[in-house]
């Protein structure tokens, strides 16, 4: 029996626990910087498998298995959820009010699990060719993320390779969408607080119109910088949140404005922080207003490296087959897996969750369904991509 047909097997026998232990985690979903439970769990099965690991500072752990010598390939996973309402009815939805894993990363940690094992019993057979770290990563959903934490922490000391899976609903099961170059896009938050001299909408000339103001800000700053980017850069500034008064007859003294600001390219995300406040600055000048603003850099694009996508190709086909290789778009999403690319080549392919003529779900939104054998199908993919 060859080695990927001995892994495809370990993982066939384990995937009724691998379900089972995605309906846990499903049931108890933790935010970023909180996933204590769902550290304990992965521990648990570390112990189970007698793999050692070591448990990062707040929430997390690293594991390694396999030769002393030689190279060493790791494989990421994220633990947190979002505070999404999850609307399902299913017997393991949340059981945490207002928290759900409605990105998926529940199946992200069974995957790893499910490779775990197959790895392991490929260690006691003398037939792991490689050591491999994986990695179960706090505080994905949030920026600055946890892999800059873990990288701080030596993640990624003497690793050669990384991979990663995310779950995408709108590719079927046993599919995986794979892409050279960048997959995901740069991701900003701005806040901007507008401060000025409130007043009576009656006399507005005695005030410095602050909601005015605001409306100016949110029109122009998005006009604005699709004419100082590069169009090629795909950037896309877009606000989600704004505040200003309490009253139709009072021009108030303070207002905000929260939004994201994504884009392609990472030569244009670099410069991205100084041409935005330079712009602001220069948009609200004519009003006399003041502005705060809170710039805060989040990622940079996922670009993923040549080889390691076609060892992820390889142990797609190897997996389920050559048609389980569908090509993706980059999409302006963003995923703080960028981070450990830029410092080691590595590549992030996109879990195909979708039962086949069933309906098309998103992700982020408390209706989520996942086609649960997406999980086996991840861990296979995973554990193959590790010893290729």
């Amino acid at each position: 029996m060859s080695l990927s047909e001995s892994i495809a097997r370990s993982i066939d026998v384990v995937t009724p626990d691998l379900i089972e232990l995605r309906r846990d985690l499903h049931a108890y979903p933790e935010l970023s910087w909180r996933e204590e439970r769902t550290t304990d769990v992965v521990a648990m099965w570390m112990d189970k498998l007698g793999i050692p690991y070591e448990r990062f500072d707040g929430t997390g752990l690293q594991a390694e298995i396999g030769p002393d010598e030689g190279p060493i390939v790791a494989l990421r996973a994220d633990l947190d959820a979002l505070p999404v309402v999850d609307s399902s009815q299913d017997p393991w939805r949340s059981t945490v009010p207002g928290v759900s894993h409605s990105c998926g990363h529940d199946v992200h940690v069974s995957a790893l699990l499910g490779a775990a094992v197959a790895l392991a019993n490929a260690h006691a057979e003398h037939r792991l060719p490689v050591r491999v770290r994986l990695i179960f990563q706090p505080a994905e959903e949030v920026m600055p993320g946890g892999a800059l934490k873990l990288l701080e922490a030596g993640a990624l000391k003497g690793v050669s390779r990384i991979f990663a899976l995310h779950c995408d609903p709108t590719l079927d099961v046993g599919q995986v969408g794979l892409r050279e170059g960048p997959i995901t896009g740069a991701s900003d938050h701005i806040h901007v607080t507008l401060s000025g001299r409130g007043g009576h909408t009656s006399r507005p000339h005695l005030t410095e119109d602050l909601t005015f103001a605001l409306g100016n800000l949110l029109t122009q700053l998005p006009a604005v910088l699709s004419r100082r980017f590069d169009p090629r850069a795909g950037a896309s500034m877009v606000w989600g949140q704004i505040h200003s008064g309490n009253a139709a007859n009072v021009i108030p003294s303070t207002g905000e404005l929260s939004g994201t600001l994504r884009m392609l390219d990472a030569a244009a995300w670099h410069q991205a922080e100084h041409l935005v406040r330079g712009l602001i600055s220069d948009i609200i000048e004519p009003f006399g207003v003041s502005a705060d603003v809170t710039y805060t850099r989040g990622v940079p694009p996922v670009v993923n490296d040549f080889g390691a996508t076609e060892i992820l190709r390889r142990a797609v086909s190897q997996a389920v087959g050559p048609g389980g290789v569908a090509t993706t778009a980059q999409s302006l999403g963003g995923e703080d897996f960028a981070w450990y690319v830029e410092a080691v080549p590595g590549s992030m392919g996109r879990l195909g969750t979708r039962t086949p003529d069933g309906p098309t779900y998103d992700l982020h939104q408390g209706n989520l369904r996942i086609d649960e054998r997406a999980i086996a199908v991840g861990a296979k993919v995973l554990a193959m991509a590790a010893v290729s």
